[in-house]
């Protein structure tokens, strides 16, 4: 299979304050209307920013990991939450280097050529800053749902 390349796969650490998020889709009939959105999104927006400073700093090392890595806010009724996620198609590296947040080597076919390999050292920088920030995005989801429901006098 000459020439054939893996399908990028994106990084992606999700935090999700689901009984929040989803209690309030839920309570709203399955669907968040247009006017809460613009509300709320802003405010998940500002509690994830935090989170997504340390992770690009912590890939500073990298030229390409900071610029592909993004705060992306889901208000589905499935999947509720604020994800930090690194473009696979920016940063076809990053996946690999991650690890899954371990040290040691990190190997990749050498230019996509599954029959040559190469190891290089892992250089996490995701699932280090992890524990440090999921439980302050869970409070501030947590926080910007109670001042939306304020505003809009939800009981």
């Amino acid at each position: 299979m000459a020439g054939f390349q893996p399908k990028p796969v994106p990084y992606v650490l999700k935090v999700r304050s689901k009984n929040d998020l989803a209690d309030l889709i839920a309570d709203l009939g399955g669907k968040m209307p247009k006017e809460i959105k613009g509300k709320i999104r802003p405010l998940l927006r500002k509690t994830g920013s935090g989170a997504l400073r340390a992770v690009r700093g912590n890939a500073s090392w990298s030229t390409t990991i900071p610029r592909a890595t993004v705060l992306q806010i889901s208000l589905a009724g499935k999947r509720p939450g604020v994800a930090i996620v690194t473009k696979r198609i920016k940063a076809r590296q990053a996946r690999n280097l991650e690890h899954q947040g371990k040290p040691g080597r990190a190997r990749a076919p050498l230019f996509g050529n599954p029959k040559r390999w190469f190891s290089q050292p892992a250089k996490p920088f995701m699932l280090p800053e992890a524990p440090k920030w999921q439980a302050e995005v869970r409070k501030g989801i947590g926080d910007a749902i109670d001042q939306v429901a304020r505003r809009n006098e939800f009981r």
